[in-house]
């Protein structure tokens, strides 16, 4: 039995070499090429790193809030509120030595709504955006089909009009027209250019450094404002929130078991024993969040080298311009993102089928449809679900897992609303959140409020649908035996 063990652990292992050595031939390959493709590599072995980290910490912000409102279990939301600290503090050096590439989204009750939409889509399909990526990795075809669900909705939410431009207030077409956009993106005829340029683009960009009169790249303001007002303060107050609701009450038994006495000692004790009840999600979100920063420095770098502001320039220099946007630009934040990447993937596609879906600011204006070999955020998806897959090897934990019909259903169901929610919210639980929070950006906050509330509602939602599957299974029992 030993010896099938660790043959099956050793096919395992050569397996993740394999993944790994087709994902080093690649970045070898064309690097020899052309010295440009280095962009796209960048991208790639980060991505590589975050879906090692996500598989290893089994990261999932569908599984911390779930966990949390179904059993009480805080472990994850704490590992996620450490990578978030973590994350600021490196992206704080980096924004202070003026080599960030982020820039803030705008704020409002858009961000909430959005998230609220996001977070009650998560816990029906079981995993976050970035979560089913890593769960792809793992073999987990369900986790495909909620990223396949999230990928299509958006494709289509953004060149869609028709009717649904008879739920566009008057206000928000006049002030889409108003700005002046490029004709060819028809910017009156879709429902989501008009909510883009006539709502959202008119609300505030609010960081915290600015709260405080600061800018992002003083010391200041990069450290008091956007990592000890903007994040610090907050995560803490909402790990306050999760022990004294969910922890403190099983702790503080257990330390008066112990014949210790109660008052501040014990508090600090059951805060850090919440902390630290999972010490492989903490390290995860301590590696997640300093290559986070890295990967911003890393990126800016490399645009300073080639003298670009944009990966569509480089994709003009190897010859790959189809799909660019009419400025032509692609998709290229310069730091970790889930979602739009995948969409452009599905918009492709569409354009390729005969869609003609470039008149429209998501696609038209911003990201572009390029060919996916050659659109630098595909590379960091696809490396996240192979950096998944050779943890998961290395762990002997990869399965090939087939849905049920009713678990395909609930992904399908569950990815729609987080691709609205995505679209809606300028991003996703990494790019909407994660990264803004992490940025100082208050936007990030909002959404996390609705993130929180959705995830609420969806749990509750899966608990009223278990009890009344049982009650009908029971009921039927008595029948079943005569």
């Amino acid at each position: 039995m030993s010896s099938l063990t660790d043959n099956g652990n050793g096919k395992s292992q050569v397996r993740a070499l394999v993944v790994t050595g087709v994902f080093l031939a690649v970045s070898i390959g064309t690097y020899a090429a052309n010295e440009l493709y280095i962009y796209l590599s960048a991208y790639l072995w980060f991505g590589f790193i975050y879906g090692m980290c996500l598989q290893y910490g089994r990261f999932c912000f569908s599984s911390a809030f779930r966990d949390l409102f179904a059993v009480g279990v805080p472990r994850m939301v704490v590992g996620i509120m450490i990578a978030t600290v973590l994350f600021s503090l490196t992206a704080c050096f980096v924004t202070a030595t003026g080599m960030s590439a982020f820039h803030a989204a705008p704020a409002g009750i858009h961000s909430v709504i959005a998230g609220l939409i996001f977070g009650f889509g998560m816990v029906f399909s079981g995993g976050c955006a970035a979560g089913s990526l890593y769960k792809t990795g793992e073999g987990n075809m369900s986790a495909a089909l909620v990223v396949l669900s999230i990928s299509v909705t958006q494709a289509v939410l953004a060149d869609v009009g028709g009717w649904f431009n008879q739920l566009v207030p008057r206000s928000w077409h006049a002030s889409a027209l108003a700005k002046g956009l490029p004709e060819v993106l028809t910017p009156g005829d879709g429902w989501m250019d008009q909510y883009l340029a006539g709502h959202v683009w008119n609300q505030p960009k609010v960081y915290f450094a600015g709260m405080l009169g600061l800018t992002n790249e003083s010391v200041a303001g990069a450290f008091v404002g956007n990592f000890l007002l903007g994040v610090v303060i907050p995560a803490l107050t909402l790990l306050a929130i999760v022990y004294v609701v969910w922890s403190r009450k099983g702790f503080l038994k257990k330390w008066k078991r112990e014949g210790k006495r109660p008052g501040p000692r014990a508090e600090l004790a059951g805060f850090w024993s919440m902390v630290m009840s999972s010490k492989r999600t903490a390290i995860a979100g301590l590696f997640l969040g300093i290559a986070c920063g890295l990967h911003m420095f890393v990126m800016m770098g490399l645009r300073t080298k080639f003298g670009i502001q944009n990966a569509g320039e480089i994709l003009m220099a190897i010859g790959q311009d189809y799909g660019l946007s009419v400025r032509g630009t692609v998709f290229d934040p310069g730091y970790w993102y889930v979602t739009t990447q995948e969409a452009q993937w599905v918009g492709w596609v569409f354009n390729k089928l005969g869609w003609n879906n470039m008149h429209n600011i998501y696609f038209g204006l911003e990201n572009g449809i390029p060919n996916p070999l050659f659109n630098p955020a595909d590379w960091m998806s696809v490396s996240l679900i192979g950096g998944a897959a050779v943890m998961a090897l290395l762990h002997n934990e990869f399965k090939w897992k087939k849905p049920t019909f009713e678990l395909a259903v609930w992904a399908v169901i569950g990815g729609f609303f987080m691709g609205v929610g995505s679209r809606l919210g300028l991003g996703c639980n990494i790019g909407a959140f994660f990264v803004r929070t992490a940025n100082g950006d208050a936007s990030g906050w909002l959404f996390c409020l609705g993130l929180i509330g959705g995830a609420y509602v969806g749990v509750r939602f899966f608990k009223w649908w278990t009890e009344r599957k049982m009650a009908k299974a029971m009921s039927l029992e008595p029948i079943l035996q005569a």
